[in-house]
């Protein structure tokens, strides 16, 4: 969930009453937009400063945030180091390109879980993103399309209002269900804690992984 933009007038107590309910119901993940309500990727600042500032008043109203997903899948060895040090396990890695991001935008390519050294020596918990809806939906048609060690699969909360997406994600996810063990986020990264995965260094956006 994003936290509010007050600059744009988004008042916080609506907002901190379902984020209450929705960390009741399972998970709750912090995603930042650095660009305001209506931009997701940075413009201007540090990306990393806003990160810990919403992490902190996220926390200073007793929700107790787990996971991190960057806006427009932003992703840099400063905000890597920020998300470690606010405990979260990171989900902004994705298994393929967005095509909407320019050419040389920064990212973090990764399609699977693994432990990112961070310039600091912080260590971050890694569970990319392997599948938008269309994705999903795709890969039902293929046996061997789905044998990742993990499916991770992103939508909006407005596809829930396009009936023919709603449906869509509702039989996906059904078969998906058949086909893999489903588990949520929390329990994935409790169990890569628990375990040594592959490490990837992450020191810039020349980076191999960072692109």
């Amino acid at each position: 969930m994003r936290p509010p933009d007050e600059a744009a007038g988004e008042a916080a107590e609506p907002w901190l009453e379902r984020a209450r309910e929705a960390m009741a119901r399972g998970p709750l993940g912090h995603h930042t937009h650095w660009g305001g309500a209506e931009q997701a990727r940075p413009r201007r600042g540090s990306p990393a400063e806003r990160v810990l500032r919403e992490g902190t008043w996220l926390k200073e109203a007793g929700l107790e945030p787990t996971l991190f997903c960057g806006g427009g899948w932003y992703f840099d060895a400063d905000v890597g180091t920020a998300v470690a040090k606010l405990g979260y396990a990171d989900c902004t890695a994705t298994g393929f390109r967005p095509a909407y991001l320019e050419e040389g935008a920064p990212r973090l390519a990764l399609d699977r879980p693994c432990w990112l050294e961070l310039p600091g020596g912080e260590r971050l918990l890694e569970l990319p993103t392997t599948h938008s809806l269309g994705m999903l939906a795709r890969a039902g048609l293929n046996p061997r399309a789905l044998d990742e060690p993990l499916v991770h699969v992103y939508f909006h909360d407005t596809d829930l209002l396009d009936r023919g997406r709603a449906a869509a994600l509702r039989a996906s996810l059904g078969l998906l269900a058949r086909r893999r063990r489903p588990a949520d986020l929390d329990d994935v990264a409790a169990q890569g804690r628990s375990s040594e995965l592959p490490v990837s260094r992450v020191s810039g956006a020349e980076n191999d992984h960072v692109r």
